[in-house]
């Protein structure tokens, strides 16, 4: 397994669009650097964390005083007030959008990038070796179908690992390039307590939360890929389910129930983590897990079943 998994990385890195997408993720967080600096210096002054607590301060309070508002949500509004709060009390500033923590934050927002690159991978990674015919000779080695499949999508998985790595450190790089160190600490409320937060440690979770929806995705434009053969049809379909399955699955959850069972309404776990609002009232990590791995299993079952019954040496 492992020489598989070796040759087909190996594979992967000897064509040149794989490059391209390092250097456009490398372009991309560099000059995103530069230009959220930019616009910072044009549009937002420097703002004095305090006032800006207590003005959050009091719009909780107005917030919380409010009687119709959702239990889920008045809890949110209670662990932010006590987060401001214990801020003003104990002279804690938060991680400020103009330091170099505060770019380093937002890349797993980026990670759609990462998402986009996973997909055209994984939709070319079987569908080429039958537009180029190179299947045939691949299925004449001794070794077992299930195990080809199984090296393609372990090394799909592998380089969404990788590119995220590649994300992260040219966002660190900007970060030092374009702003300044300064010092900020993330508050969040603990089982009713406010305790101060890792940065690099929730930088790293959130990161891994956020790999789940590029795996998942990949995962469909693999299957796609498998199935139909054809790398251009996976690609399209994942990109436009990638861009328009979240906001059709926001405007069906406004009126139905079921679409809390739809993927695209539980991919994101970024929100169980900290004080966020998820995707719906109601949902929970548990049951976004439970979802997604239902959904995966019948990726898996399908695109297995396709590659390894049907007449793949044609």
């Amino acid at each position: 397994m492992l020489n598989l998994i070796q040759n087909e990385w190996m594979k992967l890195w000897s064509k040149k669009a794989t490059w391209v997408m390092i250097v456009l993720v490398a372009l991309m967080m560099i000059g995103s650097a530069g230009i959220t600096k930019w616009v910072q210096n044009q549009t937002e002054p420097t703002v004095d964390w305090k006032q800006d607590s207590k003005g959050q301060v009091m719009y909780l309070e107005g917030q919380i005083a409010t009687t119709n508002l959702p239990v889920d949500q008045l809890n949110r509004f209670k662990d932010q007030l006590a987060v401001e709060k214990y801020r003003l009390e104990h002279d804690i500033a938060p991680v400020s959008k103009q330091s170099v923590n505060g770019f380093i934050g937002s890349v797993p927002d980026m990670l759609s990038v990462i998402t986009l690159f996973t997909v055209i991978v994984a939709a070319g990674i079987v569908a080429t070796e039958f537009s180029q015919g190179t299947i045939k000779m691949l299925l004449t080695r001794p070794v077992k179908r299930w195990k080809i499949l199984t090296s393609k999508l372990l090394t799909v998985g592998i380089f969404a690992i990788v590119m995220s790595a590649i994300l992260l450190l040219f966002g660190v790089i900007g970060g030092y390039i374009f702003f300044d160190t300064i010092p900020g600490t993330n508050l969040e409320v603990v089982n009713g307590n406010v305790v101060e937060v890792s940065f690099w440690g929730r930088l790293l979770l959130l990161i891994a939360l956020s790999l789940v929806n590029v795996f998942v995705i990949g995962m469909l434009a693999f299957m796609i890929g498998s199935v139909f053969r054809s790398s251009s049809l996976a690609i399209g379909i994942s990109i436009f389910l990638m861009f328009m399955g979240v906001n059709v699955t926001y405007m069906l959850s406004l009126r139905f129930e079921f679409a809390k069972y739809i993927l695209f309404a539980n991919t994101d776990l970024t929100p169980y983590v900290g004080n966020r609002e998820p995707f719906m009232e109601g949902l929970t990590m548990p049951f976004s897990i439970t979802v997604i791995l239902v959904y995966l299993i019948i990726f898996l079952f399908i695109s297995y079943w396709s590659f390894m019954k049907r007449d793949v040496t044609a």
